[in-house]
């Protein structure tokens, strides 16, 4: 009770001290309340920003690999550009170089064959003297033909002025006046007055009078008692003075012929015909139709067939020997041409090198 008694008074003490302890501890509690907000959110901040920078971290993993995938790829697709552009330089410089060694061949078989132009050349030239020597045989008979007429022209014209002069002839009683007496010898115009005939006119028949009597004319036998219908002269038009065009070509231009539409003048497979005629042109133009094909043996079992220039009369050149014979004479040095490598050699060399630059990458 006395313990009892003592707590009740101080009750009122304890209830003071309660109250300044609580007033003195709140600005206490404030202050560890906001150290802790502190200390947690500079904790969190840190969490968080820890976990940015992992994400940034893994950001940069992800773009660093996908770059390198796409480096790759790009790396990849430039050497496979630059694999087949190689390819086909060197497709083109093969295709150049067949082009040239056919061109080549060509040229020399058929455009610029020294000893085949030299043999046509000379049956050329034996053809054209032997034409010459026959143009200028025909040219001879030709002019002694041309002589030989004119001779005989001249003489008909000396003839006939002969006989038209027949009446100067002399006689035995009075000279001509080609044969005069005070020369040695006659003109020769005498021996031609001598020997031709004189010339006689001939007379205009005069038409004699149909004489017909009165039995004829009862009879209607006369051409007097029913004229007959004769044909009549042609009638010979004179051109028409002043500047008029002939009449044949005025006719002609007046009575043209009828000329067919187009519709009729024009083929209905009009189109097709100039395929075909376009088809046919390329075909003349082109050296060789057959098409190439490499790996196939089709044309193996085809029978030969000689160029013209080995099936011709003239004497054909072996142009193996002439234009691929090999002198070593010549040469500069004793080393022989070195051998170029075959196209799948250099494929697979430049293969291996591309595909080692890619396991380097």
């Amino acid at each position: 009770m006395a313990t009892l008694a003592r707590l009740q008074a101080r009750s009122s003490t304890v209830g003071n001290q309660y109250y300044f302890r609580n007033s003195a501890v709140d600005p206490f509690r404030i202050k560890e309340n906001d150290a802790a907000v502190k200390i947690q959110s500079w904790f969190r901040g840190c969490q968080v920003r820890a976990y940015i920078r992992h994400l940034n971290r893994i950001a940069t993993i992800i773009q660093k690999w996908w770059r390198s995938f796409l480096g790759r790829k790009r790396y990849q697709l430039t050497v496979q550009v630059a694999y087949y552009t190689m390819m086909m330089n060197l497709y083109n410089a093969m295709a150049v170089r067949i082009q040239r060694r056919w061109r080549g061949y060509r040229v020399r078989k058929y455009l610029f064959n020294y000893y085949y132009l030299k043999e046509y050349l000379r049956v050329v030239s034996e053809t054209n003297d032997a034409i010459r020597k026959a143009l200028e045989e025909f040219a001879e008979m030709k002019e002694r033909e041309e002589k030989k007429a004119n001779l005989e022209r001249e003489e008909k014209k000396r003839d006939y002025q002969a006989r038209k002069m027949h009446y100067l002839l002399s006689t035995k009683q009075i000279p001509g006046i080609y044969n005069s007496p005070f020369r040695k010898e006659p003109d020769p115009w005498e021996l031609q007055l001598q020997k031709a005939k004189p010339l006689t006119h001939r007379r205009p028949k005069v038409k004699q009078e149909d004489s017909t009597s009165l039995n004829d004319w009862l009879a209607c036998t006369s051409a007097r008692s029913f004229p007959r219908s004769e044909i009549l002269p042609p009638i010979n038009r004179k051109q028409c003075q002043g500047p008029f065009r002939d009449i044949t070509e005025v006719l002609e231009q007046r009575y043209k012929p009828l000329e067919p539409t187009l519709w009729v003048a024009e083929p209905t497979d009009e189109l097709k015909l100039a395929r075909e005629e376009l088809r046919r042109e390329e075909w003349l133009r082109n050296v060789n139709d057959n098409m190439f094909l490499p790996f196939s043996s089709y044309h193996k079992n085809e029978k030969y067939i000689p160029s013209m220039h080995l099936s011709s009369k003239y004497c054909p050149i072996s142009h193996k020997e002439q234009f691929r014979s090999e002198n070593p004479k010549k040469w500069i040095c004793d080393k022989d041409f070195q051998t170029v490598l075959p196209s799948f050699e250099l494929f697979s060399k430049y293969g291996k090198l591309y595909s080692k630059a890619g396991q380097i990458v």
